[in-house]
Order: structure tokens, then C-alpha cells, then sequence
């Protein structure tokens, strides 16, 4: 391939934060992007074009693949049968591959292929009444009951440590589950991979601090040692290997009090828990998307510096105008970065912006840490 800019046309489905974060990414590589959103005015609007439709309308889609010269997702709501309809009737290249798509938006199928491939994942059950659901609480004693599709943001996941709660937890799904065995671990990780024409390149791997489900910080370097660092790489090589298409994909693990490393979830798209790569690392996870879907060579992944990165979240009460204050501090420290994604309306626990703080030295992660999350939690919505 020959690239030239200015380049292609990029159309991207879902126009969120990510498809924001996209656009931004693509400007200074003289691609444009089209994305295609249910919502009028969405975050990504601001600095790309759209197309105003839901994801599986056949029309809008048709739009967005007319105006585009090669097909992306920033949500896993894309119809992966309308993205292969697409492919082959306007003869437009879709990555990552909508079959990369189905075998992620069912988190059943989705642990079965990385299971079958020997890859390590916690133990589970397929939960579709409450006997199946009993049964995994006799298997397993605890469990978190997971809706097959559509869950995110700690959306559609119920823990369930007694038979008591079996049916609330059901009712609170209304939908096809699975349930997987709680996993006692020390920390979780991520590593955001990606694939390109003929090679795949991880970035470092990254620490996850989670509460009520929802990613408050990722810490880059994660404080774990170097075995764990290097098998958390290896298992995301590995699953990277059996998803095909090219693109990023976010892979959440779970690191056990034994050392081992299991994989939790993946995401076929760029992740929140890569956004520390923007300031972080020598190349974004966005940027690299954008190389790797249009078939262009993909950029270095190593990191730049320590980082930490510290999400700005709904606060809990009636959902608002969106308007954030105190950020003076943020924006007077040196090495801090804020990341604003232009929502419309404040809801509890939304992610409505990140901040970025870099450092120096590894031995400086704690403070790097203390200090993002002293600045997050000074500013407030108005």
C-alpha cells in the first residue's frame, strides 16, 4: 500500500467519546471521519461530520458506507450482519471483522471460542432460567451473572452469592446470562493490542481500579513484577491471534493471588482503559486504529513516561446540563492533561471526561497516582 495524504475517508459507527477521540486522532493524518449516531449533537459531532441514524438502520448505514472509504466501530451495538451486507454490496472494507464482533457482543460465545482455544478464562456456566443459575451457585458458590449482550460500564453484571437473590438478579437482566465464578485476585490489568496488516503490537500493560463495576484509574506501569507483566502480554497475543480483522482491541484481565492471569473481557475497539495513551505513549491507541483498519503501518507502542489516568464520572443525583468547574488546578499542573467529551447531561456515574497525569520516574507512581486522583476529585459538576 501507498499511503498519501490528504487520505481517506473514515466511517465510523457510534459517535461517543471513542468516536471523538477517534476524529482527533485521524485530523493530523489528514484522514476525515463520518460517524453515524442515534443522538443528534453527539460528543464525536464536534469535530467530525454525522450522520443522524440508529445502528442497524439500513439506510443510514448505507449513508455512512456511500461517504466513507473504509468502515470502523466504537460500540459493540454495530449489527455485525448489516456490516457484512455492507462489505460486500458497496465493496468497503470493515475492520475489525464484524465475525470478530459476533464472537464478542455474546459474552457466552465470546468466553466458549477463548476457552476452546486454551486460553486462560475463568470458570463459567450458560444461565438461561433459574435452575441454570442455582446450578452455577452450586458449581461455584458465588458468581457474577453477566447479561450476554448489550452490558457495559458495569451495566448487566449482578453479583450473586446466594440462592435467595437468584431470581431478582435474573428479573434484573430480563435477558439470556451467563454466570462466572468470582476469581480472588490481586489486581486487574489490561493490555491494549492491536493488529495490523501482518503484525501485532501490545502496549505496556496497565492496572485497573475498579468501583461499583465502573474503571476509575488505570496506572501505567501496573504495580505488579515482571512475570505477570509478561504473561498478561503473552495471553493478549494470544487472544489477539483468534479474533480476526485489523484495529485495536481492549483486553481486561484479571491477575489471581496466584499469580496467574485469566481473561475477563475484550473489547473490539479502542478501550477506556487505554486512553492513558494519548499522553503516555509514543503513539495513541486511537491513532493506531485509524493505521490499522485503513491497512497502513502501525506506529511504536512503548511508553513515554509513568501515567496514570483518572476518569471524571457522573456524580450521584438528578441527571443535568453537563458544566464542569474547578479546573483550575488540574490546568495549572504541569505534566496534567483534561480530556472533555462533550456530553449533554450529567447522569451518576457517566463518564464525562479524564484526566492525565504524567511523571518522571517509575518509583513515582504512587504520588503520580495520589496526585491524578486529588485533582479528579477536585473538580465538580455545576
Amino acid at each position: 500500500m501507498t499511503v498519501t495524504v490528504p487520505g481517506p475517508t473514515l466511517g465510523v459507527v457510534g459517535g461517543g467519546q471513542l468516536g471523538r477521540m477517534l476524529a482527533e486522532a485521524a485530523s493530523p493524518l489528514g484522514v476525515d471521519v463520518v460517524v453515524l449516531d442515534p443522538t443528534p449533537n453527539c460528543p464525536a459531532s464536534r469535530v467530525a461530520d454525522q450522520i443522524v441514524g440508529a445502528f442497524d438502520d439500513p439506510d443510514a448505514m448505507a449513508e455512512l458506507a456511500a461517504r466513507a472509504d473504509a468502515l470502523t466501530f466504537e460500540i459493540e451495538l454495530a449489527d455485525p450482519d448489516l456490516l457484512d451486507e455492507l462489505a460486500d454490496e458497496e465493496d468497503i472494507e470493515v475492520h475489525p471483522s464484524p465475525d470478530a464482533l459476533r464472537t464478542i457482543e455474546d459474552k457466552l460465545v465470546q468466553k466458549r471460542t477463548f476457552g476452546e482455544a486454551g486460553i486462560p478464562i475463568p470458570p463459567f456456566h450458560r444461565v438461561d432460567d433459574a435452575a441454570d443459575l442455582h446450578a452455577a451457585l452450586d458449581e461455584f458458590g458465588a458468581v457474577m451473572l453477566k447479561a450476554r449482550t448489550g452490558g457495559y460500564d458495569g451495566r448487566g453484571n449482578v453479583p450473586v452469592t446466594s440462592p435467595d437473590e437468584v431470581e431478582d438478579a435474573l428479573d434484573s437482566l430480563g435477558g439470556p446470562a451467563m454466570a462466572e465464578s468470582f476469581v480472588e485476585f490481586e489486581r486487574e490489568l489490561s493490555v491494549i493490542g492491536v493488529r495490523g496488516t501482518d503484525d501485532i503490537r501490545t502496549f505496556p500493560v496497565g492496572e485497573n481500579v475498579h468501583e461499583d463495576e465502573i474503571l476509575y484509574e488505570t496506572i501505567v506501569p501496573a504495580r505488579t513484577n515482571d512475570e505477570v507483566t509478561d504473561e498478561a502480554d503473552r495471553v493478549a497475543r494470544e487472544v489477539l491471534s483468534h479474533l480476526p480483522g485489523r484495529g485495536v482491541f481492549g483486553i481486561e484481565l484479571f491477575e489471581t493471588s496466584d499469580g496467574d492471569v485469566l481473561v475477563n473481557e475484550v473489547a473490539p475497539r479502542p478501550h477506556n482503559s487505554g486512553h492513558w495513551t494519548i499522553e503516555g505513549a509514543l503513539s495513541s491507541q486511537f491513532e493506531q486504529h485509524i493505521r490499522a483498519v485503513l491497512g497502513w503501518p502501525l506506529g511504536a507502542t512503548d511508553r513515554r513516561s509513568p501515567t496514570v489516568m483518572a476518569n471524571i464520572l457522573g456524580t450521584v443525583g438528578s441527571a443535568r446540563e453537563s458544566k464542569l468547574g474547578g479546573l483550575d488546578a488540574p490546568l495549572s499542573e504541569s505534566g496534567v492533561s483534561l480530556h472533555w467529551y462533550g456530553k449533554d447531561e450529567v447522569r451518576p456515574l457517566r463518564k464525562m471526561g479524564h484526566l492525565t497525569a504524567v511523571g518522571n520516574s517509575d518509583a513515582d507512581v504512587e504520588s503520580l497516582l495520589e496526585r491524578a486522583r486529588t485533582l479528579r476529585d477536585g473538580v465538580e459538576f455545576l
